[in-house]
């Protein structure tokens, strides 16, 4: 979507985050007094060799040498998506180290390096600041996670105010000084593929999805945008093309259809919207994104590489039609639903390999939806889900195949 983009949580997380902050700290039970740590227990923990059982062994040093990253250990080694895991990481001070930085980890898309889990903790829980490890000991942090749906690795290293701790070894970090650690959970889901038709008769655009032409393409049914969940309200979409345009149509449920922005090229994706996504030469870098609302407000970009140098200025010449079955804007009554229809031109596309495209041609793309359940909880839907909080994540779009 356009920048900036709000970060779409499924709708659990978000209902699990309402029910912590309001949570009533004076209920229940006065908590038990606490007894008082032990010296031993407030000294870091330290080991004098190497677990056996790392599945991840790395020896790369941060700060010229005065930390080694010895590797880590997963538990268990073979967990299921949404499983808890357990992550140890094992450090050993050569010489003294620099203090006052913290200690970071971050669960990442290895395909993009999109942040999936910020992990960040304090080592050991506050026992074992970085300038405190005794030199030449093995020091230990444990720590747990939700395994991810998708494929992931870890990065960790050490951070001071803007700064991270420099890693030695090019090859050992992501070139932002994050060191590379394990990769977690299993492949991710296979791309979806949608096969669209050629249109003996092209779709009239006047948002009444009657023509012989969508009655003739398959229906693509949007999924939960962040893990592919079963969503709250239904939408279908649908493809077809001739020689001049592609056509997509969205088909949207809604008790309440609504929208403030009114201007071409507002940012009406942080409103209620549906999206259509294309990489047409698939080369994962140039794209546009176009943007439909129920008042039927465009908003057409062009990027010449993944969320960098967008282009509001390029005009798609794109034709769409809104039909609303309810009353736009008026939350007192009971809205059914909305759909558009779109006719987009293949000549304004970025980079298209052939105008038409020849049988067989496959496009990288993605559909979505931003659908404000009682105008406060986001539900992000899509054709292929991104497992990510970022409708730009381009190595999950699925492909267009013309048929």
């Amino acid at each position: 979507m356009g920048l900036p983009r709000p970060f779409v949580l499924p709708l659990l997380t978000l209902s699990m985050l309402l029910l912590v902050a309001c949570r009533d700290e004076q209920a229940g039970p006065r908590p038990r007094t606490q007894k008082m740590p032990t010296v031993e227990q407030l000294q870091p923990r330290t080991l004098d060799t190497v677990p056996g059982d790392l599945t991840f062994r790395s020896g790369a040093t941060f700060a010229g040498g005065a930390i080694v990253y010895l590797g880590s250990r997963v538990t268990p080694a073979q967990a299921t998506p949404g499983q808890q895991v357990t992550l140890s990481h094992y450090f050993q001070a050569a010489r003294q180290v620099p203090p006052g930085y913290g200690f970071f980890v971050h669960i990442i898309d290895p395909s993009t390096g999109q942040m999936l889990i910020n992990a960040d903790h304090e080592f050991q829980n506050g026992l074992a600041p970085l300038g405190t490890w005794p030199v030449g000991k093995i020091i230990e942090d444990t720590h747990a996670i939700q395994l991810p749906q998708a494929a992931a690795r870890v990065v960790l290293g050490f951070w001071r105010d803007d700064q991270r701790l420099p890693v030695d070894d090019p090859r050992a970090q992501d070139g932002q000084n994050r060191m590379i650690g394990p990769e977690l959970g299993g492949k991710a889901p296979e791309l979806p593929e949608y096969k669209a038709p050629r249109a003996q008769k092209p779709p009239v655009i006047d948002g009444v999805l009657d023509d012989e032409a969508w009655k003739s393409a398959p229906v693509a049914v949007l999924q939960g945008s962040f893990d592919g969940r079963p969503v709250v309200l239904r939408t279908e979409a649908r493809l077809t093309y001739d020689d001049a345009n592609l056509y997509v149509s969205f088909d949207a449920e809604d008790p309440d259809i609504w929208g403030t922005l009114l201007k071409r090229d507002e940012p009406i994706y942080e409103q209620e919207v549906v999206e259509i996504f294309l990489d047409a030469n698939a080369n994962g870098r140039t794209y546009n994104e176009l943007q439909v609302s129920p008042h039927n407000v465009i908003f057409d970009a062009y990027f010449p590489a993944r969320r960098q140098g967008m282009d509001t200025g390029w005009d798609s010449g794109m034709k769409t039609a809104v039909k609303v079955k309810g009353t736009i804007d008026d939350p007192s009554d009971r809205d059914e639903r909305w759909t558009v229809e779109l006719q987009i031109p293949f000549a304004r596309l970025a980079e298209v390999p052939n105008v038409p495209p020849k049988k067989g041609d496959r496009w990288r793309f993605n559909l979505y939806r931003l659908e404000h359940l009682g105008r406060t909880n986001v539900e992000g839907q899509s054709f292929s889900p991104v497992f990510v909080g970022d409708f730009h994540a381009l190595p999950r779009f699925g492909w267009l195949t013309f048929d």
